[in-house]
């Protein structure tokens, strides 16, 4: 699951770079407000690349993807990024947790 979960955190890491980048140009939010939000969303992504064997890990990776659909009201095409990233998140855990299923009960047999 960790590495699912991992690979979709990297890529939120470098969209919302790039949507900072776009909200900068085409938003009327000040540079600093936007680059402080952006940051430190940047910054979770990859601290909570190293904090997905916790339990808490996958939690806050659901409020992350909670923050970024909000974001769509600063940038509107962030509700469809958000959105797809959400359902990536979604489909990284799941299927994470299956392949990790399987590889116990392959080591188990």
């Amino acid at each position: 699951m960790r590495t699912l979960c991992a690979g979709t955190l990297v890529g939120e890491f470098v969209v919302i770079g790039l949507a900072g980048l776009v909200a900068m140009r085409i938003s009327d939010v000040p540079t600093g407000t936007l680059w402080a939000v952006s940051g430190t969303a940047m910054v979770l992504c990859l601290l909570l690349c190293g904090m997905l064997g916790r339990p808490a890990g996958v939690h806050l990776g659901w409020a992350l993807q909670a923050g970024l659909i909000a974001s769509g009201f600063v940038l509107p095409v962030m509700f469809l990024l958000g959105g797809a990233f959400a359902g990536l998140w979604w489909a990284s855990v799941h299927f994470g947790r299956e392949v990790d299923r399987l590889k116990a009960a392959r080591a188990a047999a």
